[in-house]
This record gives C-alpha cells, structure tokens and sequence, in this order.
C-alpha cells in the first residue's frame, strides 16, 4: 500500500517522467512492430480467399470473352450466308436475259465432295423430288459448275467441269473462236479443236465462255480464263489451258438450270404456264 501511494506522489510531481519516457521509447517500436507483424499475418490469412476471388473472376471474364467470339464469327457467318444469298438472287433476277424468259432456276446446298478429293463432283440436297434430272446445268454467279450426273429422291451428285469426262462447247470472248472444254485430272480444264491457222485466236488472260452450241449448256457462262496457250505447227488443232472461274473447294451454295432456252429458239413466255 505504502509502495503504491508513492509511486503515485512521485508520478504526480514528475520525478518518474524520464522513467516513463525511457519505458516509451522501447514498448511504441515493440507495439509498431507487433501490430505491423499481425497485419502481415491477417493479409497472409485472407490471400487463400483473395486467389479463389480471383479465379473466379477470372473464370467470369473467360466466359463473356468466349461468347463474345461466339457472337462475332456467327455475325460473320451471317454476312457471308447474306453475300453469297445476295449473289444468288441477283443471277436469277438477271436469269431471263442470260438463259430465256422462262428461265427456272433452284437453289440448292452443297452436302458432300468427293472424298478422293480430285472434286470431280459434288453432291447437293436437291434430287427427283425437286424436279432434278441428269444433265441439267449447275451454275453459281462467278460461273459454270458442272451438270447433273445421277439423281435421287433427295440427293443428286453433280459432274464437275474438271472431270475427265466432262465436256462443254465454249468459246473464247475476245477472238469468238469456238472449241471444246474438257477436265483433266486435278483442278484444270484445257480448251482444244481450236482453228490452227488463225494467229492470235487465243491468249493469256482471255476468258473462255460457254457457247450454247448443241444445246446442253446456256451460253455466255464464265468457265475460266486462259493460263497458257499451246501451238505446234505439226498439229491441227491448237489448245489452250483453263483455270476454271469457279473454286469447287468453296461451294457451299449451287443454282441447278432446270430449264432455260437454248440458242437459236425463240419462245413467247406464257403467264402461269411453266414450261
């Protein structure tokens, strides 16, 4: 008791001032440095819950990212659908001066290539059902596909030009010599029984028309563009090689011809009669 009530008159006269500042002097660091130890500890404590905040966040932002890509390449693919539909559309509004007034023409969607990929055919979603024959042309905006080769209910597969087999009568634009278009394996065409005696019937960069002679094929559609030209005084005939207009290996959309007017025959539209 005695200790206490003079520690107390001793602190009340100042007599324990430098006692009291010396103690100061060495508890406030200790105190700083607890207190600064504790707020390491605690950030150590919630960096567990920080990580998961993040993860999760991170998580969030990947899935509006990957929808967002999701939304862009689908717009994308619809302007293209709308391109090439707008292609489309504008050869059939223009079908009656290129293949005849009662021109009709059918859409129809590419379903299947050729697995030797030689694309010497295609296959489309369109068959007998749809009014398809074989030998009807097959044509898009940039050119002639091919015809008809073999029809079912539902299905038909289409000769390219660059088949072997496939032949069509053409002629070249420029010089109006006529010929012969036929495939050859791979991606090429050559144009051959053009006239021998005449200079200059064709050359590099003229393009190659359908002529509608015989009637199989309208006339004036694109198949291709001379590449090289090929002359032997020993021949009769000179030929000329053809890259096709159309990219077969980007056809997703096709026109089928299933009826136009051939050259040379002149025919008076009838309304609501269809050929």
């Amino acid at each position: 008791m005695l200790a206490s009530v003079i520690v107390l008159v001793l602190g009340w006269a100042g007599t324990l001032r430098p006692v009291e500042d010396g103690a100061s002097s060495v508890v406030v660091p200790v105190q700083y440095t607890m207190e600064r130890l504790m707020q390491g500890i605690n950030s150590i404590i919630e960096i567990p819950h920080d990580l998961q905040s993040m993860r999760a966040e991170n998580a969030q932002l990947k899935d509006q990212v990957d929808q967002l890509i999701y939304q862009v390449s689908m717009l994308r693919e619809i302007q293209i659908e709308n391109d090439n539909l707008r292609q489309l559309l504008n050869l059939k509004e223009q079908s009656p001066d290129i293949l005849g007034p009662n021109a009709d023409l059918l859409f129809a969607d590419v379903i299947g290539r050729d697995p030797s990929n030689l694309l010497r055919y295609l296959t489309i979603d369109r068959g007998s059902q749809d009014g398809i024959k074989p030998g009807m042309p097959v044509i898009t905006p940039r050119g002639l596909v091919g015809q008809i080769d073999e029809v079912r209910p539902n299905s038909a597969k289409v000769k390219l030009l660059t088949d072997p087999s496939s032949s069509v009568t053409a002629m070249v634009q420029r010089s109006r010599a006529t010929g012969s278009v036929q495939g050859q394996t791979g991606n090429s065409l050559v144009m051959n029984l053009l006239p021998q005696t005449e200079q200059g019937v064709a050359q590099v960069g003229d393009l190659i028309l359908t002529s509608g002679l015989g009637g199989s094929f309208p006339r004036h559609l694109l198949i291709g563009q001379v590449t090289e030209v090929r002359q032997r005084d020993v021949d009769m005939f000179q030929e000329v090689q053809v890259q096709p207009a159309v990219d077969y290996d980007q056809l997703e959309t096709v026109i089928v011809v299933r009826y136009f007017t051939p050259i040379g025959i002149e025919e008076t539209p009838t309304p609501g009669v269809s050929p």
